[in-house]
Order: C-alpha cells, then sequence, then structure tokens
C-alpha cells in the first residue's frame, strides 16, 4: 500500500513517486465600495475571487516512480475535466481544474534522461457551490 500526499483525479503524489516540497493556496475576496452621502465609502461583500493551488515538486526518476510522471499528470490535465482532489488525511477538497504544468529537468545521464525533474502545478477550484 501507498501512503499519497495527495490524489488528483487518477493521479497520485506521493513521497516514492511526485512529491510536493511546496503547496501554495491562494484565495480571494471581493469588495466593493458603496458611496454615501456625508461619509466615506462602505465595503460590501461582493463575492470570493477563483481559488488556486500551487503544487511544486521535483522528481527522482531513477529513484522511484520513472520517468512518465510528469506526463500523466499531462494526460490528467488533457481529460478536460474537473478532477476531484482529496489529500493523505481523507480531506475532500472538491473538484479543481489544471490550468498549467511546468516542468524543468536537470543532471541528464549520457542517453539524455533527467536524474532530476522539477514540477509545478497550478489549479483552480472549478466553482462548484458551497
Amino acid at each position: 500500500m501507498i501512503n499519497i500526499m495527495m490524489r488528483l483525479g487518477a493521479f497520485n503524489f506521493s513521497i516514492s513517486t511526485a512529491a510536493y516540497q511546496a503547496f501554495t493556496r491562494s484565495s480571494g475576496y471581493r469588495w466593493q465600495g458603496q458611496d454615501r452621502y456625508g461619509q466615506g465609502p462602505a465595503q460590501q461583500f461582493t463575492g470570493y475571487e477563483a481559488e488556486t493551488i500551487t503544487l511544486e515538486g521535483d522528481i527522482y526518476p531513477d529513484y522511484a516512480g520513472g520517468i512518465g510522471q510528469i506526463d500523466n499528470m499531462r494526460a490528467e490535465a488533457g481529460k478536460g475535466i474537473p478532477l476531484m482532489l482529496l489529500d493523505g488525511r481523507g480531506y475532500v477538497w472538491g473538484k479543481w481544474v489544471i490550468n498549467s504544468i511546468r516542468e524543468t529537468q536537470e543532471v541528464f545521464f549520457s542517453d539524455g534522461v533527467p536524474r532530476k525533474q522539477s514540477f509545478t502545478l497550478q489549479l483552480t477550484r472549478y466553482g462548484d457551490d458551497l
């Protein structure tokens, strides 16, 4: 049994495969100023901005998981559907979409296979009603 850090669709992030070292979550809130006679404007809450998550990590293909892991992330993104996000503690984050995947390859074997792949995965909450 593999312990997972997080699961996005069918893709698992884990220490023994694609581990992320940084998790960044951003939430925004919209406020609109409402003019008032003889006073400064009052702020009215008008809704939420799109919530985003950025995962940054490294893969050592020779160590575990193999060279195709970032391609598997791209395959999930290419499905063109919202993906369920769950973490290793059992918390269900809801549906998210993959906006972008950035890959960097470093330290190569003589045949051009990278010893290290770094990735940045940008997710946006799909927008289901709460």
